[in-house]
C-alpha cells in the first residue's frame, strides 16, 4: 500500500513538473506589426502597433522592448485628459490567459526613438518584446505610411 501512494505522489509531481514545464514554453502571439513612418524622414521619433495575443494558460506581460534599428524602444500609452492628448511611458503591459492586447494609434503603443538608418516602405524591422518572466520575443514589424 505504501508503495503504491509513492508511485501516485511520484506521478502527480512528474504531471506538475510537466505542466509548468509547458506553460513555460508557451508565448505570446503578435499579429498585424507595422511601425508608422514619420511624415518627414528626419523625425526622431515613431510608432510600433500590433496585437498581441496570450494563448497560454498563464498570465504573460511585456516588460520592454529593444530593438538594434533604434536607440532607444519603450512602451506608452496615449490618454486624453481634459480635452489634452498627454501621453505617458508605461512599465508593464500585462495580458491575462485568452485575452489580447491592441497596440494602436492613439492608445498603447511602441515608442521607438533614434532610428539608426532611415526606413522605408515595407521594410522589416525587428523589435523584441521582453517579458516579464525574462524571455523574449522577436517580431518582424512592417515599416508602414498608414495603418494596415
Amino acid at each position: 500500500m505504501n508503495r503504491r501512494v509513492e508511485m501516485i505522489c511520484l506521478s502527480a509531481l512528474l504531471m506538475a513538473s510537466l505542466g509548468s514545464a509547458r506553460a513555460a514554453e508557451c508565448l505570446p502571439v503578435v499579429k498585424g506589426a507595422w511601425v508608422r513612418l514619420p511624415p518627414v524622414a528626419t523625425m526622431p521619433m515613431m510608432a510600433g502597433f500590433a496585437r498581441i495575443e496570450n494563448p497560454c494558460r498563464a498570465p504573460a506581460a511585456v516588460a520592454g522592448a529593444e530593438s538594434l534599428a533604434f536607440a532607444d524602444v519603450s512602451l506608452h500609452e496615449t490618454r486624453e485628459e481634459g480635452g489634452v492628448s498627454r501621453m505617458r511611458e508605461v512599465e508593464r503591459l500585462p495580458i491575462e490567459p485568452g485575452k489580447a492586447v491592441e497596440l494602436k494609434p492613439g492608445g498603447l503603443h511602441l515608442m521607438l526613438h533614434g532610428a539608426y538608418a532611415p526606413l522605408a516602405v515595407g521594410e522589416k524591422i525587428v523589435i523584441t518584446l521582453k517579458l516579464a518572466d525574462g524571455r523574449a520575443l522577436p517580431v518582424a514589424f512592417e515599416a508602414r505610411k498608414t495603418a494596415p
